[in-house]
């Protein structure tokens, strides 16, 4: 007589202490495309239509959509740095944060989804941004947030997509609490 094996799902249960060695959906791979793709189309249809410098009012007194090189980082940083091979430092700074970001992927838990979904919106930022690095040198990015006298550094959908996701891992981080007795 045959013996009843119970469901896959119950056959093997991750606990909260251990990691989901080779689990292939620890990030949403999908959406870090999805991110890509419309980061890059978006950055597409600046370039098409909007001169460099130039800039279109799209909500008056809050936003407008801008053409401006991004030859920093992050927040503007280093785009005063004039030095022959910043390209370069900046391209690197983004690989290792990749990497970082790699590393950091390798040690979520399944059950930690806030955490995933926010490293696969900052990876396919991430990777958004490198994309327009390695082809330019520099970044496209296009909306102006502003109120009165005050603006915030311009953006792009992937900057946009990289502090989504570090919000939503910093709330998983410090803010959902899971306990061995409830998981879920």
């Amino acid at each position: 007589m045959e013996t009843p094996q119970p469901p896959a799902a119950a056959r093997y249960s991750p606990t909260i202490a251990e990691p989901l060695q080779g689990h292939p959906f620890r990030v949403f791979w999908w959406a870090s495309l999805f991110i890509v793709a419309l980061d890059q189309a978006t950055k597409v249809i600046v370039r098409a239509t909007l001169p460099l410098y130039e800039q279109k009012t799209f909500i008056p007194g809050l936003v407008d959509f801008v053409h401006i090189r991004n030859e920093g980082v992050a927040f503007g940083l280093l785009n005063t740095l004039d030095h022959e091979y910043k390209w370069l430092f900046t391209t690197s700074l983004a690989v290792l944060a990749l990497l970082g970001i790699g590393y950091y992927v390798r040690h979520i838990r399944f059950e930690e989804r806030l955490a995933r979904v926010g490293l696969s919106m900052i990876l396919g930022g991430a990777l958004g941004n490198l994309i327009d690095r390695l082809h330019s040198g520099y970044v496209v990015d296009f909306v102006d947030v502003y109120w009165g006298d005050w603006h915030f550094w311009a953006f792009n959908v992937a900057d946009a997509c990289i502090s989504i996701g570090a919000v939503l891992v910093f709330v998983e981080l410090l803010l959902v609490k899971r306990h061995a007795s409830h998981p879920d």
